[in-house]
């Protein structure tokens, strides 16, 4: 987040805490790593300070460990258990999509009826919160609508996938995204050194436009550029017309690429290719895939169908 949007913000919280017009609940949204959560820990961490004098509150609640703060965040199930994302290894491929589900909201209600022990509220970090499943939306929906002595923030990039019920029971503070120029300045001052792609201005450019003005989207990016295999870039500059490299994509791609990567090459294709053919259908089919994935459509497939229904409509 640039200074001057960030100052801008801090101004805002701050007039707020002082004519305390704490809501009970907010949403901001905006871009990944535009400064949300960072925002939402500092907010918390004033509103306490204005009733306590502990000088180190925001660092406890950053490393998550002030008895009156709760994270939720989304979770695997991993052999029974809930692990949150954060704590999955990145080197471990995940074939399902995080969600935050309904026992993690079911013990909100639990954490609001205890006591506060530090503070005269307590404090609750939905961070992308536009991956709650339906039964949990439903679950956090009661548990807005009840009288509580909790302050909610949602964290999400995604604000048209929380149903909106619950986004009108809440404050919603938008946080800008970067522009084009803004993204590529930032990655000439990061230490990103990848000369192959740095050079490339075609990649270059898919790459920060499905970032969505998100500077730490676009590190992921870069990141997930470089781990996918050449045999499978190669092939995807433009749409396929040849069955039978259509078919041995779809098997690499379902072979070598998580989910998480194959949400990322997605994008990219529908980036390149809108740029390629100014087909709409084309983006449609693309945007068919990854519904289909996310619906546990068995991937290969998925993309087989796809890219067959591309090369008809080429």
């Amino acid at each position: 987040m640039n200074i001057k949007f960030k100052n801008e913000m801090n101004l805002k919280f701050d007039k707020i805490i002082q004519e305390n017009v704490i809501s009970n609940a907010y949403i901001f949204y905006g871009p990944a790593n535009t400064g949300k959560k960072e925002t939402a820990l500092r907010f918390f961490s004033e509103i306490i300070r204005a009733n306590n004098s502990d000088l180190d509150v925001y660092t406890k609640i950053k490393e998550n460990n002030y008895p009156d703060y709760l994270k939720i965040e989304p979770t695997f199930i991993h052999k029974g258990n809930l692990i949150n994302q954060s704590e999955i290894n990145k080197e471990n491929n995940q074939n399902t999509k995080p969600l935050i589900r309904i026992e993690q909201i079911r013990n909100i209600k639990v954490f609001l009826s205890k006591r506060s022990i530090q503070s005269t509220k307590k404090f609750i970090l939905i961070d992308n919160a536009h991956l709650l499943n339906e039964s949990s939306s439903n679950c956090l929906l009661k548990t807005l609508e009840e009288p509580t002595n909790g302050v909610f923030i949602l964290l999400t990039s995604r604000l048209n996938l929380l149903l909106d019920t619950v986004i009108s029971r809440c404050q919603t503070i938008r946080f800008k995204p970067y522009s084009d120029k803004d993204l590529r300045q930032f990655i000439k001052n990061s230490k990103y050194n990848n000369l192959d792609v740095l050079s490339d201005s075609d990649v270059l450019e898919n790459l920060i436009f499905i970032s969505n003005g998100s500077p730490g989207k676009l590190l992921d990016n870069l990141d997930i550029w470089n781990q996918i295999p050449k045999t499978i870039k190669n092939e995807i500059e433009f749409p396929l017309k040849n069955y039978e490299i259509i078919l041995n994509l779809a098997k690499n791609i379902a072979n070598l690429l998580d989910l998480n990567q194959q949400e990322f090459l997605l994008n990219y294709i529908q980036r390149n290719w809108w740029k390629r053919t100014k087909n709409k259908k084309i983006a449609e089919i693309l945007e068919t895939i990854k519904n289909n994935i996310y619906s546990n459509v068995q991937p290969r497939v998925s993309w087989e169908v796809g890219l067959l229904k591309i090369k008809f409509e080429e």
